[in-house]
């Protein structure tokens, strides 16, 4: 299997006992601090487990969640802090740094690392869907449910928890703004790559297509200048790969965008758009290239790899040929407008406000 994605690993922790002797007595509290210690370790069990499928996870982290809510909110009324919140201390690691664990003891840093992962996990089970060959009508919806969620997830950390912890995050680590952000424009574009697929199945119109297209490189550029004053040390490997996507995409674009000139017998515009496409093309090839040779965390995505990336080459290509052929057959008295001018520039200029996706409209912890 080829991956299309490029994802970052999870974030490691230390175990936590959950055990308050002299602090917490009775049967009722320890049941619910046996609870707590045996739902989480089950949580960071599935995380790893590949037959694990979003039922289980959504089920496994609402319990752990709705158990690790006593320890942040005072029982009965959620405006209310806890007298429980600072008692434990938690560590976990950084998805881009994850030599060095950091350590608060907050419950909420706990609930915010613990939903960074679900929101890490959704978006690797839907890599391992997007990364087949052939996926189906109904796998394509999972992979766009689950990139989905977890741009809400990653959306509601930033604006609803982070912001309560009494020590913010450094630069460079997970809950920093920065990090958020690249990780939510991230899942926009993955999810919009699916739609993309979709209408190219279903044979929408080019323009269509080209707009689509033209936003998803958008989507990766804009990722990428958000991790651009990051450290390259740990940064390299992940702006490489939204570099080469942005590229790709800009060469789905001016593949489509010259199909809809060479529809209104505009051939040597057309040319001009594939020739474009072309060059964008073989920049994202060697861009795999680069990707796959530069050190960071995480596996090493294979892009150049998946029957989708090795269509486009195929496309392009035969749109071209397409295109010069026709340009050809027209006479040099009735068809000036159309030849292909010697250092001619193709104005390309669409856009599209459909299919794009609302973060903040699922998956709240």
């Amino acid at each position: 299997m080829t991956h299309w994605f490029h994802r970052n690993p999870l974030k490691a922790t230390a175990p936590v006992s959950f055990n308050y002797y002299g602090m917490i007595t009775g049967p009722l509290a320890s049941k619910i601090c046996n609870d707590l210690r045996s739902s989480r370790t089950r949580l960071l069990e599935l995380f790893t487990d590949l037959s694990c499928n979003p039922e289980m996870m959504k089920n496994a982290a609402d319990l752990y969640f709705s158990l690790l809510q006593g320890f942040i909110n005072s029982p009965g009324d959620s405006t209310q802090e806890s007298k429980l919140r600072y008692v434990q201390s938690f560590k976990w690691t950084d998805t881009l740094q994850g030599h060095v664990p950091s350590a608060q003891q907050d419950a909420v840093f706990e609930l915010i690392s613990m939903g960074f992962n679900v929101a890490l996990w959704y978006t690797k089970y839907a890599s391992r869907l997007a990364g087949k060959e052939n996926i189906t009508e109904d796998e394509a919806k999972d992979v766009h449910r689950s990139l989905k969620i977890a741009a809400g997830i990653f959306k509601h950390l930033k604006e609803s928890h982070i912001p309560k912890l009494l020590t913010q995050a450094e630069k460079g680590q997970d809950l920093e703004a920065r990090l958020i952000d690249a990780y939510i424009i991230q899942c926009q574009a993955e999810a919009q790559e699916v739609t993309i697929a979709r209408a190219i199945e279903l044979k929408h119109a080019p323009g269509l297509i080209a707009a689509l297209a033209y936003e998803t490189a958008s989507f990766y550029q804009k990722a990428d200048h958000t991790l651009s004053s990051l450290e390259p040390a740990y940064s390299a490997k992940w702006r490489k790969y939204l570099h080469l996507k942005m590229c790709f995409y800009t060469a789905y674009a001016y593949c489509y965008h010259g199909q809809t000139l060479l529809a209104s017998d505009k051939c040597g515009e057309a040319i001009r758009a594939l020739q474009e496409a072309e060059k964008l093309y073989a920049e994202a090839e060697a861009l795999c290239k680069e990707y796959g040779e530069t050190k960071g965390p995480g596996p090493t995505a294979k892009p150049s790899g998946h029957l989708f990336f090795r269509k486009l080459g195929s496309l392009v290509k035969n749109t071209l040929d397409k295109c010069q052929r026709e340009n050809g057959f027209i006479s040099p008295t009735a068809g000036t407008q159309s030849k292909l001018r010697a250092g001619g520039a193709c104005a390309f200029r669409i856009s599209s406000s459909e299919c794009s996706l609302d973060a903040g409209s699922a998956g709240r912890i």
